[in-house]
């Protein structure tokens, strides 16, 4: 299943396992934010030029891929605080 993960270049967080993921959250996740694939290594805040805000990471392993997503990571364009309020909308 895949993570979600939140980093926090500021805090010089890495990445911090937020929840896993079924498939079909991973798609209303999508479907609320823009989705931005980053390749096949998880992206290292302090290697991301500009960068100085929390941002969201989706990770799929290469047996988790569909269509519609592949291997490697994706991050979410938004702000934490939103990320986690769709997560609590999903448990619902």
């Amino acid at each position: 299943m895949p993570n979600l993960y939140f980093c926090q270049p500021h805090a010089k967080n890495q990445g911090m396992l937020r929840a896993v993921l079924s498939l079909p959250e991973c798609e209303s996740m999508a479907s609320e934010y823009h989705v931005t694939y980053l390749g096949e290594e998880f992206p290292a805040p302090s290697g991301l030029e500009g960068q100085s805000s929390d941002f969201a990471v989706l990770s799929f392993r290469s047996d988790e891929t569909t269509p519609s997503w592949r291997s490697g990571y994706y991050r979410l364009d938004s702000d934490l605080a939103a990320v986690n309020d769709a997560l609590h909308r999903l448990a619902r």
